[in-house]
């Protein structure tokens, strides 16, 4: 039927023009997915499936070669998303882990291999080698499954991906020396280039892309498609650098996505980018490509064909069972991250391709393993698929009930916008430190002054606006832009954090103070201080110079009895985020007593996060702390309102010193959430009135001491007159 149609439109197979094979390709893409979506067949399948029938085994419509650029491409992607998507705080602490399943999951292939090679099938040393070597390598087809299910992060997948590199790695290295001893160049000379072309391509892409990446991004701040075109160039560098060393490019590709992985924040719009493309178009290539290998009518040639076939798919999916069954053994981990473990290791694919066909061009095997091999690939790719997805699903559901316990309330972010060229850093800031899954949107806010010209400004401010929706948009992040009139900027401000339940506001740094502010000595200006006084809720005063995605460490300073501030935990849990979301470790300057509170915050809230501690009695002497400060770190500094708890005079003179000390680094002064006198609950106990401004608490004594001497001095007006 299929050929009849083809014939009946004049078309002759295989296609050979590029218009009608990439339509025919991107509308299987499309529509294999959702046809068995239907059915609860993961979509990996269907479009495996697809690529068998209209590859060369199949109906013929496209040849293999003719997609082979974006099947390769497909394979890089899925290497670099895993080294990008992984929690970096995560992969270091679980490295040990990673490290042993890796070991598990190449030596236990590798035995039980050449056991199955040597005592079943009969092959010689070099074949039982190269196709135990087979067993060992695996490709994370079903990662992008992980991923969409939000699992990415558990330390079952971390370890997998982990595992994945290790045993790849070494099977490649196998087969460069199979490779070298088939053609006789296995001497002193050939270790010597492999060991240093390595070393030195490991420097170049872990130390080298880092640098290159934070100078890029500093220089090119606005230019978004060049961020995506700068980061494809360098996996796909890196790639062409791992093949120049002597290993294959997927090496490399995962490498890159580890050098970039703090360079690239997952709430970014890049991030939104990166996994777009390879989500729609590479991945779903290279699943065709790996379909477009398969033949089926290899199973009739022959009782032989069909015990090798099945020997090596058996003992390809056993080996891996065992290794994911011991790894769970060693660690604890539950019967269902065991299976995420099996279902993301069992795939053989691009690796296991290009084992083999270098060992059947060699003529180290026959056509019977080659022929037996592309079976083993379709029912792995199958078994993977179900397993990472049924398994993942139930992880999904554990890890729900797992997320960090942080601050309650509602959370509403409101950014005042004065300046629409700063407005891209500031959402930047919000939707990093904003809580995943927190579905309020993020308030962009303009205040127009209550006069004759503010309808023309509602209307300039509403184009102003549009570049903060699109920015938003990229990564699809929730955003509602707000517009008041008002008598004044701050008295906007303060109705509006009050109307829409705010919790933090974020504001920018002002430097432009007036003639009055000057003489009055205000801090940032009228505006930002007149916000202080009358917005009780969390301020964040924010000076970025270049973009957050560049920062290598976050410096937090913490002055004394900042753990009593009712917005601790709040304030705390931004951090983290931030930390996080811009791959940075904390160092905290602080007291003692302020580091303890630290540590039980993060114990309790389950953060993953690296932290060191410096001692800092003395929060004045900035000096201490400018000395181990570089250009590309973040200043935090919790400061407090005049009448709080942690509240100190030398507070008021940060804001100076900051400007004076760190005029090149991102800063941001956090000012932490009060109770008012009026938001006051009653029947308050102690440990709560502690908490209010000691301001408002001396303003009720004063109250209550002027009332009590008048209830006297009416007392002893009555005595008198009797």
């Amino acid at each position: 039927m299929m050929k009849g149609l083809v014939l009946l439109l004049n078309i002759s197979l295989p296609l050979k023009d590029p218009v009608p094979i990439f339509s025919l390709v991107l509308f299987i893409i499309l529509l294999a997915p959702i046809i068995l979506r239907k059915f609860r067949i993961p979509s990996i399948i269907g479009l495996i499936l697809a690529g068998m029938a209209i590859g060369d085994h199949g109906f013929r419509i496209i040849e293999q070669g003719s997609i082979k650029l974006f099947g390769n491409a497909g394979l890089l992607y899925i290497m670099f998303l895993a080294g990008l998507e992984l929690d970096m705080t995560e992969f270091r602490k679980s490295r040990h882990r990673s490290a042993v399943f890796g070991a598990f999951t190449f030596f236990i292939p590798l035995a039980l291999g050449y056991v199955l090679c040597t005592y079943v099938l009969h092959f010689n040393l070099m074949a039982t080698l190269l196709i135990s070597s087979m067993f060992a390598t695996h490709t994370l087809v079903a990662y992008p499954l992980a991923s969409r299910l939000g699992i990415n992060k558990n330390e079952a997948v971390t370890v997998a991906v982990g595992g994945t590199i290790i045993t790849d790695t070494a099977v490649l290295l196998i087969l460069a020396i199979i490779t070298g001893a088939q053609t006789g160049h296995l001497d002193t000379a050939f270790w010597l280039r492999l060991g240093i072309s390595l070393t030195i391509f490991a420097v170049v892409v872990m130390y080298g892309f880092p640098m290159v990446g934070r100078w890029f991004f500093k220089k090119i701040k606005d230019d978004k498609t060049s961020h995506f075109i700068f980061v494809l160039a360098l996996v796909f560098l890196a790639a062409f650098l791992a093949e120049l060393a002597g290993v294959e490019g997927i090496i490399g590709a995962f490498l890159a996505g580890l050098a970039l992985n703090q360079l690239i924040p997952h709430t970014s719009p890049l991030m939104n980018r990166v996994e777009f493309v390879g989500n729609a178009i590479f991945i779903p290539f290279f699943l065709i490509s790996v379909g477009m290998i398969v033949d089926l009518k290899v199973l009739l040639k022959g009782p032989e064909a069909l015990i090798i076939a099945g020997s090596l798919t058996a003992m390809a999916l056993l080996s891996k069972w065992l290794a994911a069954f011991f790894t769970q053994l060693v660690f604890g981990y539950t019967p269902t991250q065991r299976n995420v473990i099996f279902g993301l290791s069992s795939a053989h694919a691009a690796a296991t391709i290009a084992v083999v066909l270098i060992g059947y061009n060699m003529g180290i095997i026959n056509e019977n393993v080659l022929n037996g091999t592309v079976v083993l690939i379709l029912v792995t790719c199958m078994v993977s698929s179900f397993v990472t997805e049924n398994a993942g699903r139930r992880l999904a559901i554990v890890e729900a009930d797992r997320k960090p316990e942080f601050s309650g309330g509602p959370e509403r972010f409101l950014i005042p916008i004065a300046q629409p060229e700063r407005m891209e850093p500031l959402l930047d800031f919000a939707l990093m430190v904003k809580q995943p899954g927190n579905p309020a949107p993020v308030y962009p806010l303009v205040v127009v002054q209550d006069d004759e010209e503010a309808r023309e400004k509602i209307h300039l401010s509403n184009k102003t606006m549009e570049k903060a929706v699109i920015h938003a948009a990229a990564s699809e992040s929730n955003l509602q832009v707000v517009t008041r009139v008002d008598l004044n900027v701050t008295d906007g401000i303060s109705r509006a954090v009050k109307e829409l339940l705010i919790s933090d506001v974020i504001l920018a740094w002002s430097e432009k103070n007036s003639a009055t502010d000057r003489i009055f000595g205000t801090i940032f200006g009228s505006t930002t201080d007149n916000v202080l006084q009358s917005v009780w809720e969390n301020v964040y005063i924010c000076d970025f110079h270049s973009p957050l995605n560049t920062t290598k460490n976050l410096a937090l300073i913490l002055p004394r009895n900042a753990e009593y501030e009712l917005g601790f935990a709040h304030y705390m849990e931004k951090i983290v985020l931030l930390a996080k979301q811009a791959g940075a470790r904390i160092v905290a300057y602080c007291g003692k007593g302020t580091q303890s509170a630290v540590e039980k915050f993060l114990s309790e809230a389950k953060a993953s996060v690296e932290i060191s501690f410096k001692s800092l009695e003395n929060p004045e002497d900035f000096l201490v702390i400018a000395r181990s400060v570089t250009a590309d770190d973040l200043i935090v500094v919790v400061s407090a309102r005049r009448g709080t708890l942690s509240f100190q005079p030398y507070l008021e003179g940060i804001p100076a010193k900051m400007i004076r000390h760190f005029r090149d680094n991102n800063i941001i002064l956090i000012y932490p959430e009060q109770r008012t006198a009026e938001n006051s609950e009653p029947g308050m106990q102690d440990e709560d009135i502690s908490l209010m401004p000691i301001q408002e608490q001396l303003r009720n004594f004063q109250k209550l001491k002027r009332a009590v001497q008048k209830i006297f001095r009416k007392e002893n007006g009555k005595q008198e007159g009797e």
